[in-house]
């Protein structure tokens, strides 16, 4: 998709809020010096978290913070893709549902009646969704909060028609090229690491904790492995299922691999192929 047309009319960006903290957003806002050279590129057309001045739409890139909990944003969400030539899901929320998609895995009405003393006022959905689970999405970006290098890459590559450069590799990866020390190996702490998407710099390995997955599967993942290899070393019980359902517990990789990871700590004789080992 070319988005500067033959007049050079700069291409109109929107940045959309829906259930989620910000963080991302802010991320973009963080981009401090670039975000300088992109408003000159791009003509920032909604972006409430930055400025008031709202043009109308059509845009021609919208780019989506956050997941769908509540009936307003389920149509919220269809009436934003409309609006969008190019749609972008921006941040882990945006891309599997978030921490509030823990509620999948639960009553969000039992929630409710319990941290509110009148859930009566309440409008929302049983479930915690993302935005390409509600309309298509020409582009995910992963993370929570995201790179936000990775959000200039995406927005530059549309302005120059090409693919976004994303690395390919996971977390692993980023440990080894920074030097970090393996969490698992040198202290026993469980990390999701060999099967998430690479982009945030290894930061929790390099502070001394496993990784916990919020920047999404990655496309080189093997699961099934990981379970196989963390669950039996689990330090109390459930720790490695525990660990999958958080920040993209509702990412299909994720759910299915927390799945076997819950089997496998209901019947620890499996993990170690039929034998108990010490």
């Amino acid at each position: 998709m070319t988005l500067t047309p033959k007049t050079q009319q700069k291409p109109k960006v929107a940045v959309y809020k829906f259930s989620s903290c910000d963080g991302c957003q802010l991320s973009l806002l963080n981009l401090e010096d670039e975000l300088l050279d992109l408003a000159a590129a791009v003509d920032i057309s909604y972006f409430l978290e930055a400025t008031r001045t709202v043009k109308p739409g059509p845009y021609d890139v919208g780019i989506v913070e956050g997941s769908i909990t509540t009936p307003h944003e389920a149509e919220r969400i269809k009436e934003v893709r409309q609006q969008c030539k190019f749609l972008i899901a921006l941040g882990t929320c945006a891309t599997a549902g978030g921490i509030q998609a823990l509620r999948n895995f639960a009553s969000a009405g039992e929630y409710a009646k319990t941290v509110y003393a009148h859930p009566e006022y309440l409008e929302y959905l049983e479930t915690s969704t993302s935005i390409p689970e509600n309309v298509p999405v020409d582009l995910v970006i992963w993370g929570c909060p995201v790179n936000k290098n990775m959000a200039l890459e995406a927005i530059a590559a549309l302005l120059q028609n090409r693919r976004p450069r994303f690395p390919p590799s996971p977390v692993c990866l980023e440990c080894k090229r920074n030097g970090t020390i393996c969490v698992v190996v040198s202290q026993g702490i469980p990390c999701l690491g060999p099967v998430v998407h690479g982009g945030c710099g290894a930061l929790c390995p390099a502070s001394g904790r496993g990784c916990y997955g919020c920047f999404g599967p990655s496309s080189v993942a093997n699961f099934n492995a990981l379970v196989q290899g963390m669950q039996p070393r689990d330090r109390y019980p459930n720790e490695t299922a525990t660990l999958l359902r958080s920040f993209s517990s509702a990412a299909p990789a994720f759910k299915t691999a927390a799945e076997l990871a819950y089997k496998l700590g209901a019947n620890p004789a499996s993990a170690h192929g039929g034998k108990e080992t010490l």
